[in-house]
């Protein structure tokens, strides 16, 4: 499918210098742009953290760092 879209100019230039940052071309940019923004959202459970007893009583005070370490190796269209 073909789709042509016009942006405002700064979006365009915004475009331009990510893929150039990239070295992908902007079309490519745009296509992960809109694949990771249509994704299925994943949504993240926390019903169950810390109910092992297994040592995870300080989850509340580490949750960025379990995130983070959750998404690391995640690309935005894991997400």
């Amino acid at each position: 499918m073909s789709l042509r879209v016009q942006v405002p100019e700064e979006l365009a230039r915004r475009l331009e210098e990510a893929a150039r940052a990239r070295r992908q071309t902007p079309e490519q940019v745009a296509i992960d742009a809109i694949e990771a923004q249509l994704a299925p959202r994943r949504r993240l459970s926390f019903s169950a953290a810390g109910s092992s007893g297994s040592g995870g009583g300080d989850i509340a005070r580490r949750h960025k760092e379990i995130i983070a370490a959750d998404l690391a190796d995640k690309t935005a269209a894991d997400l």
